[in-house]
């Protein structure tokens, strides 16, 4: 429109300049034969052409504002429409992270989706910055926003088709996930069941064991009821004599009242315990002795329990011989009777591991130490007596 007004302008100029010089050549040749009128009619035909002139350059300058406004609209309609697109892409982009994040065993595939969607979204980003750059003329504008319109129209929809292939993927991996955590609970329960099973016959199979530990220790126990330990004789009175001849020197000495009347105890067997000597130990092997008559074992050990006995100036300590595992269960209880013995309670070691204290004009008797524990609980005045660490 630009170029047809200034044609049209020019041409005009031309026209006026043609006329205007023959006119000037006959004003030369004979001035005083040229008429006033001619001159009042140029110059109003010329400012009638102006007024053309300027109603049609205002004509065409508000169809260009027109056409420009109009052009405006679209590009902000277009902006409007890109923009709403790109929140519908975010929101589907959102949605889609939010149940990859639920999905913890495909994180490594899920997240390479992520990089893919970013890495669209990136493009779009750079193309709507190159659409930004390029506004220097509408023309432009509008012919580069059609084009790229229409192709981000394409990639939107691709990219839209994508992500629902995604999701659906992402749904049936999670569908898959269900069943399979489905199936571990059922093999769960059915481990627990297992496990519960397993447990009670455990316990069925300690109790038995107990029971006959407990069996086998008692039947220990009565197999050494005729022996007794022989604790704390030097090992150098048996270079000179045998275990024997000791044996009845030291109840000749200590309680000779129990000797028979042939004048020697019968003693099936007598020997040191363990067999072989320990060169790091220092103290003397125990002895144990088998006698052959249980009453004769049951005199010497009273008398032993009444005072201790000597052999050659040296204390030596006789007890009954008991399996190892009663003689550990007797030593817990170390502490206790010998605090029960300062404060005067008569305690006694019954067999085969039992306390027994005589307290408040009654005997107690106590199977294990934590009963002995709760028992002084109970009685804070005792308590503070003993003044034991659990």
């Amino acid at each position: 429109m630009n170029k047809k007004m200034k044609r049209t302008i020019d041409s005009f100029y031309a026209e006026k300049e043609q006329v205007s010089k023959p006119e000037e050549t006959s004003n030369s040749k004979n001035a005083s034969d040229c008429p006033p009128l001619h001159d009042a009619l140029i110059e109003e035909t010329i400012k009638s052409l102006k007024r053309e002139l300027e109603d049609k350059w205002g004509k065409e300058r508000e169809a260009l504002q027109e056409s420009n406004n109009f052009l405006k609209y679209e590009l902000e309609k277009v902006k409007k429409s890109q923009e709403s697109k790109n929140c519908e892409l975010e929101k589907i982009k959102n949605s889609l992270e939010s149940r990859i994040c639920e999905l913890e065993k495909t994180k490594n595939s899920q997240e390479s989706r992520i990089r893919e969607l970013e890495k669209t979204k990136n493009t779009q980003e750079s193309r709507i910055c190159e659409l930004e750059k390029e506004n220097n003329s509408l023309k432009k504008k509008i012919s580069e926003m059609e084009k790229n319109s229409t192709d981000q129209n394409n990639t939107f929809k691709n990219s839209i088709g994508h992500i629902q292939k995604e999701v659906k993927k992402a749904n049936e991996e999670n569908n898959s996930l269900k069943i399979r955590t489905e199936q571990i609970e059922t093999n769960d329960s059915l481990r627990q069941q297992e496990s519960v099973k397993q447990k009670q016959k455990n316990d069925k199979l300690e109790k038995t064991m107990n029971y006959l530990l407990a069996k086998t220790t008692d039947l220990e126990n009565r197999s050494r009821r005729d022996n007794l330990r022989i604790i704390g004789l030097s090992e150098n009175y048996d270079e000179k004599k045998s275990l024997d001849t000791i044996l009845q020197e030291i109840i000749k000495e200590n309680c000779p009242d129990v000797i028979e009347s042939e004048g020697k105890i019968g003693i099936e067997r007598i020997h040191r315990t363990p067999s072989e000597r320990n060169p790091k130990i220092k103290t003397p092997r125990n002895i144990v002795a088998k006698f052959q008559n249980y009453q004769i074992k049951e005199k010497i050990l009273q008398a032993a329990k009444k005072k201790p006995f000597k052999y050659r100036g040296a204390t030596i300590r006789i007890t009954q011989d008991l399996a190892a595992s009663t003689l550990k269960e007797r030593r817990a209880w170390n502490m206790i009777f010998r605090k029960a013995q300062e404060l005067g309670m008569q305690p006694r070691i019954n067999y085969p591991a039992k306390l027994s204290i005589f307290f408040q004009g009654r005997r107690w008797t106590f199977n294990e130490t934590n009963e002995f524990h709760l028992f002084l609980k109970k009685k804070p005045e005792l308590n503070k007596k003993f003044d034991l660490q659990e």
